[in-house]
């Protein structure tokens, strides 16, 4: 697995045309449910990809301070349907954590998870802290993961 973090304006057109259509293959079209994914933040992201060979498996997009949330955050994480099961959702946050740390230096970060992801994302270092809500007719959960 190769892993690329990249600024909006470093993706090239086929990045980011993969990177569109694994977050409309598994949060539009598997999870059916109809949002609007270009919500206008993913030109204030980072962009983590999870390259094998050309194909892009994994992604995540992660933001500073004060963009989504008063802490740093991540969002977006998504495995391929066919990469699922092997591990790579661990790595992609692995991965993600380190990246936003190594572009803004260790700090609390907050994310916005899907309720039935809450263990997975404990397993990072983050705790719900007790703000569920629904988000695209999704339960979601805050969580922060404190530095």
């Amino acid at each position: 697995m190769h892993w690329q973090c990249l600024p909006f304006d470093a993706l090239s057109t086929q990045q980011l045309y993969a990177l569109l259509r694994l977050r409309s293959e598994v949060f539009v079209v598997e999870q059916a449910c109809i949002f609007q994914d270009l919500d206008g933040l993913d030109q204030q992201a980072m962009h983590l990809l999870g390259l094998q060979g050309a194909e892009l498996l994994a992604s995540a997009r992660y933001f500073p301070k004060g963009v989504t949330f008063a802490e740093a955050s991540i969002g977006r994480v998504v495995v391929s349907p066919g990469a699922r099961g092997s591990g790579l959702g661990h790595q992609l946050m692995v991965q993600a954590l380190a990246c936003l740390q190594a572009e803004w230096g260790a700090q609390s970060i907050r994310i916005g998870a899907q309720a039935h992801l809450r263990d997975f994302y404990a397993s990072h270092g983050f705790e719900d802290v007790g703000r569920p809500y629904i988000e695209d007719g999704i339960p979601h959960l805050e969580m922060l993961r404190s530095s």
